[in-house]
């Protein structure tokens, strides 16, 4: 297993870059771009190399399957995690038991897909947020027998905090509810067991921690998940056969693959692989150590040097990042990313995102350039 320092030389544009937005996008790696030049030698060498194609996407299915110990047919390759949650939303009826819980902390992108099935006969609950923390006891009283889906992020976009998942998916077991668990926050720095969670759908997407590129998402379907109707989105490859090419027929799997659509994005599915074969080197829990230790770091110096923070100064709640309120994000960000400070701007916060390469000169280099910018009016 590799160490925090072995894993920064991956990532050689480190060396001149204190990168600290991976929760928008992963750092390069130097796997991902061989793997990037890879995809553009099957066009040169080869035109349209489909099986091998085909082959990379089965490959990125069943790494990922290994990264949160599920099994490859439980995995379905999409666009991203708003098509899956849509696919997941497809194949409910609403009538019987009309209500979804939600939360103020989940990502627009998801909560959206939930809001529109309102179209369809739901109803969207929300959990409200406690100064920024979420709570179990706030998820059970929104969930009963007339809800059919509850969802909770692994960790929230909006500060890094961390939701108490385990609590909210047997709360919602004990009304017969099923569970979609947003892991785009979480997955490639935390350990994550499907059969530990018991969920029945989680989703994450690659370009994030898990250091691939955008245009890929997995879907994990638990085995066994029935559907009250088909997938309503589809397309040849959400077939059982895609390459039988008959357009009078309509067949699904019984795996995962039944919420797959159309082609999948190649590059993505290269770039996925290659985050995913770096990620396998770590010892997940190591990681996660190294990043909670990290993240008190940023926090105190933070903290220290008198800003306000809207992610948890718990640790047990904070997740891989660090959330600093400040009027203008945007400016802020524009004055670090002139100072070759990468980081990561939303509605009110900058956020300072903490992957296994980030060290405790970057967040040294960032409190004071944080603390420059305060000094010039900022």
């Amino acid at each position: 297993m590799l160490t925090s320092g072995e894993f920064r030389l991956r990532f050689p544009a480190l060396a001149e870059m204190t990168y600290l937005a991976s929760c928008s996008q992963g750092a390069l790696s130097d796997t991902l771009a061989a793997a990037l030049l890879e995809f553009q030698h099957t066009l040169l060498k080869y035109g349209a190399p489909w099986e091998r194609w085909m082959g990379e996407v089965d490959r990125a299915r069943r790494l990922f399957a290994e990264l949160i110990n599920a099994s490859p047919d439980e995995i379905a390759a999409l666009p991203s995690v708003s098509a899956a949650a849509y696919q997941v939303a497809s194949t409910r009826d609403w009538r019987a038991r009309p209500h979804v819980v939600s939360t103020d902390m989940e990502f627009p992108s998801v909560a959206h897909v939930w809001l529109a099935q309102q179209a369809n006969g739901a109803h969207v609950r929300y959990v409200p947020d406690r100064d920024g923390v979420v709570t179990a006891e706030d998820y059970a009283a929104e969930t009963d027998e007339s809800c059919g889906l509850v969802s909770v992020p692994l960790i929230s976009y909006r500060n890094g905090v961390r939701l108490p998942v385990r609590d909210v998916i047997a709360g919602a077991q004990a009304v017969g509810a099923l569970t979609f668990v947003d892991a785009y926050q979480g997955a490639g720095v935390e350990p994550i067991d499907v059969q530990e969670l018991g969920c029945d759908f989680l989703a994450a997407g690659a370009l994030k921690y898990m250091l691939g590129i955008p245009g890929i998402a997995f879907l994990y379907v638990r085995g066994g998940t029935t559907d009250s109707r088909d997938p309503q989105a589809t397309g040849w490859f959400g077939r059982r056969n895609p390459f039988e090419f008959d357009p009078r027929h309509i067949d699904y799997p019984a795996d995962a693959r039944r919420f797959e659509a159309g082609t999948p994005a190649i590059p993505a599915a290269y770039g996925a692989v290659a985050g995913l074969r770096v990620l396998g080197d770590l010892d997940l829990k190591a990681v996660r150590q190294h990043i909670a230790e990290l993240g008190q770091y940023a926090h105190d110096s933070l903290t220290a040097a008198g800003e306000h923070l809207w992610s948890p100064a718990d640790a047990v709640l904070r997740g891989p990042q660090v959330a600093v309120r400040t009027g203008d994000p945007n400016r802020l960000a524009g004055y670090l990313a002139d100072r070759n400070i990468v980081t990561s701007p939303r509605g009110e916060l900058l956020r300072i995102s903490l992957h296994y390469y980030s060290t405790a000169d970057d967040v040294d280099a960032v409190v004071t350039a944080i603390r420059d910018f305060r000094r010039t009016g900022g």
